[in-house]
């Protein structure tokens, strides 16, 4: 099937399964700006044809999903907030492949827009909303769901269904893809100039709340959720050298939970406020993603390209 016909069907498709009026966006391309303030400048580049594919994957974020496995050697992780106020974290795997992670869960329709800065990802999810799924399928991405890839899954025994489904990384990919793969528009080395010195940020979504505190012996921010210390499975303490918090439109997605929720839809393309926390200090920032097949670049008041402490990256989307 050709790209443009591929293209048509989706939209088709697409057109039946949702209700109410907008702009229409799949992840698969551009779409207009939107009222949170796209100026229309020049983005970081798309990623090349020939650029490596990180392993991206959906991991369970409620109580009852931790500790998790293999968080702590996740290049990036994001944070989202999904029906109920509750979070869900999408961990990407770039320059090291623990042996498992999880629990593994399913995906949302603003994954396909934040997944379109990376160049041919694979994505490791549990499934998603029935209308939705086939969005994933014809995505610009390689989908590894257990209906898929099932020698890449198991069932953990420590804890109930559906908290319990991990993933081998290693029988998706023979080995880490490499840095080049975060496409992401990010940018590392030295700190900018000023900001302002902080101990610790806390992150509230209605039913969740992020926790980052500064060890200045560790040089990093130590990762709590919902009040207590984020530990893996292994008893490792999850860090992060720098974390975002990138405030952004979360409107109602076309989609609905089992109980007739509309899931959020957090809108990455476009520009807002953020916070860049690295090396104890917090950075005041203006985010920008121009383009969905581009990177998002965090400058200061002046203009000036922010950038991160290598490490571990979290950014946790906040309303607003």
């Amino acid at each position: 099937m050709t790209t443009a016909l591929l293209a048509t069907v989706l939209a088709g498709a697409l057109a039946t399964a949702c209700s109410g009026g907008g702009p229409l966006d799949d992840g698969r391309g551009d779409t207009p700006p939107r009222a949170n303030g796209t100026d229309g400048g020049s983005a970081p580049a798309s990623p090349a044809p020939g650029a490596p594919s990180p392993l991206v994957v959906k991991i369970d974020n409620v109580p009852g999903a931790r500790p998790h496995t293999g968080l702590d050697t996740a290049d990036l992780v994001y944070a989202e907030q999904v029906e109920g106020g509750l979070s869900r974290l999408m961990a990407v795997y770039a320059t090291r492949l623990p042996d498992a992670v999880g629990p593994v869960r399913s995906a949302r329709e603003s994954d396909l827009e934040l997944l379109r800065q990376f160049h041919d990802p694979t994505l490791a999810f549990s499934g998603a909303q029935k209308r939705l799924l086939p969005l994933f399928v014809g995505a610009p991405l390689r989908t590894a769901r257990p209906e898929e890839k099932a020698a890449a899954y198991y069932r953990g025994t420590d804890r109930p269904l559906p908290h319990n489904l991990y993933l081998r990384p290693r029988r998706l990919l023979a080995s880490a893809p490499g840095a080049d793969a975060l496409t992401t528009g990010f940018r590392y080395g030295a700190p900018p100039a000023g900001g302002t010195p902080e101990a610790t940020r806390t992150v509230r979504f209605p039913q969740a709340r992020f926790t980052f505190d500064w060890s200045g012996e560790q040089r990093r921010w130590l990762v709590s959720m919902d009040g207590a210390p984020t530990v893996t499975a292994g008893g490792r303490r999850v860090a992060a050298s720098t974390v975002v918090v990138q405030y952004v439109n979360v409107r109602a997605s076309r989609y609905q939970d089992y109980l007739g929720n509309n899931t959020p839809y957090t809108e990455t393309v476009g520009s807002g406020a953020a916070k860049v926390l690295r090396d104890g200090k917090s950075f005041d920032t203006t985010w920008k993603r121009t383009l969905a097949r581009g990177g998002t670049e965090f400058t200061t008041k002046d203009g000036t390209p922010v950038n991160f402490a290598p490490g571990q990256v979290w950014v946790v989307f906040a309303r607003a």
